[in-house]
């Protein structure tokens, strides 16, 4: 074998374990790239699956004041028979009761789309089912706090029948978040978002 011939050989040998070099460290840096990449996936995954979780946490945390105010109502009458049975309902009596551990604010009971009540009172929290029950002060609509475990009474104005049946009361407040919510008679909460004349 000539020196020619070495060289070339040597020269080539070198040449072909720099290119296996070479063609090593392309595909260690294609594999680090595709494991970053899968790593990077992975954890974008878990932080949206992360960010979902704490969203539903503040979305619960939202409506669960709201969902504790509760409404109880029903219709009254002045018209009796002659055996003292009431035959036609003239108004409606509503109870709110704030069985959240934070106030409420703006409590106010509208019937229908055009009434608000005529009358609203201090109403003892062991009363609320008790629609015959001794009223506390009088109060001015909308009752501006209603404290936890509190309640108040709002009368309607006196109508003919029909009327009271096709306008049913709703309520609407602000929780003490400040957040404007809507409970309807049957029992649809919703968010309303700011307070009317806003």
């Amino acid at each position: 074998m000539d020196a020619g011939d070495l060289a070339t050989w040597v020269g080539s040998s070198f040449a072909a374990v720099a290119a296996g070099a070479t063609l090593w460290t392309l595909k260690s840096q294609r594999d680090q790239i595709t494991e970053q990449r899968a790593f990077m996936a992975e954890q974008s995954a878990m932080l949206a699956l992360e960010r979902e979780e704490l969203r539903a946490v503040a979305e619960d945390r939202k409506w669960a004041q709201a969902r504790q105010l509760r409404m109880y109502f029903h219709k009254a009458g002045s018209q009796t028979d002659g055996e003292g049975n009431v035959t036609e309902d003239d108004h409606w009596i509503v109870t709110i009761l704030n069985a959240s551990d934070a106030p409420v604010h703006a409590v106010a009971v509208r019937f229908g789309t055009a009434y608000t009540a005529s009358e609203v009172y201090e109403l003892a929290p062991a009363a609320v089912h008790n629609w015959g029950a001794s009223l506390g002060d009088r109060l001015v609509a909308p009752v501006h706090l209603l404290g936890p475990a509190r309640a108040v009474r709002f009368l309607s104005q006196r109508w003919s029948p029909a009327t009271v049946h096709n306008n049913r009361p709703f309520v609407t407040f602000t929780d003490d978040c400040g957040i404007y919510w809507t409970l309807d008679s049957y029992g649809k909460l919703e968010e309303a978002g700011f307070e009317p004349g806003e």
